[in-house]
């Protein structure tokens, strides 16, 4: 499995990212971990907002440049609670699973 993610930042800023291992890779953004992205060393993560579960690298990749294209607007939607399908045609949206407040939340 691969999940895409959104972050939120402590400057209200939204980080999308990819990893095959969620948790460690939020630790990794958490802690400034020299893993971490470039983006959340200067932009502290603040909460993790929302992720997708896919089966492959190539769907969470897909999603996560797709959200890149997205306005913040539309990231904001996603990451208070929003369905891909309010910004995604449906046929889209059947590749990945959001996970839930406690799955998110589970470490």
């Amino acid at each position: 499995m691969y999940y895409t993610y959104l972050l939120r930042c402590t400057d209200g800023s939204l980080y999308t990212g990819i990893a095959s291992n969620l948790f460690r890779r939020m630790k990794e953004h958490f802690t400034k971990d020299p893993k971490c992205a470039k983006y959340t060393r200067t932009h502290p993560p603040k909460e993790l907002c929302a992720a997708w579960e896919s089966h492959d690298r190539a769907a969470a990749s897909r999603l996560e440049y797709q959200l890149k294209q997205k306005t913040k607007l539309q990231k904001e939607i996603l990451a208070c609670g929003g369905d891909l399908s309010e910004i995604f045609e449906e046929e889209f949206c059947k590749e990945y699973r959001r996970l839930s407040a406690e799955e998110l939340h589970r470490e």
